[in-house]
């Protein structure tokens, strides 16, 4: 019988080289990855699954259930119009509301004007309810009007000197 300790043991002394082959014999298939810490531990539950018989029937079963409910998308699309949701109110009547991001702490209230000198050029931009005004064109974002005007990828919080409220307050 084989000794999985042992073998784990083996395997933390073979270089990645080695490690790349024993992979490819116990998994049966070629590995892309050269980090060793990796190649050790997936050898080695590979080779306890063998030896142990890996994870019983329901509980690989569980497992397929969970991953075919999981909505695996963490943001909404570009673009995407906000949600409505429906919900029953006492009686039986049913309430729709829109649900929307609330807006960052750290931008001022709409109709302020947002002003930085950049390259001997004064910037202004006015906050919108929805987005900035900057010389006529309505941007999504404050990256976007900084990258508009300097032609590379900012921060704009940080291009306009704008900080949290607690940064603020500390100071």
């Amino acid at each position: 019988m084989l000794n999985v300790g042992q073998k784990v043991s083996e395997l933390r002394r073979m270089t990645v080289g080695e490690l790349r082959r024993e992979y490819a014999e116990v998994f049966g298939e070629q590995t892309r990855s050269f980090h060793k810490e990796f190649l050790v531990r997936r050898i080695a539950w590979r080779i306890q699954a063998n030896a142990e018989g890996g994870l019983p029937e329901r509980a690989r079963q569980r497992a397929l259930e969970i991953a075919d409910d999981a909505d695996l998308r963490t943001r909404a699309p570009a673009g995407a119009e906000p949600v409505k949701v429906a919900a029953r109110a006492p009686g039986g009547r049913v309430v729709t509301k829109r649900v929307e991001a609330p807006a960052d702490a750290r931008l001022p209230m709409p109709g302020a004007l947002l002003t930085r000198e950049y390259r001997g050029r004064t910037i202004r931009v006015r906050v919108l309810p929805n987005g900035f005004d900057f010389e006529g064109t309505i941007y999504r974002s404050l990256s976007a009007v900084a990258q508009a005007v300097t032609g590379a990828h900012w921060n704009g919080y940080l291009f306009f000197g704008i900080q949290a409220p607690k940064a603020a307050e500390a100071r």
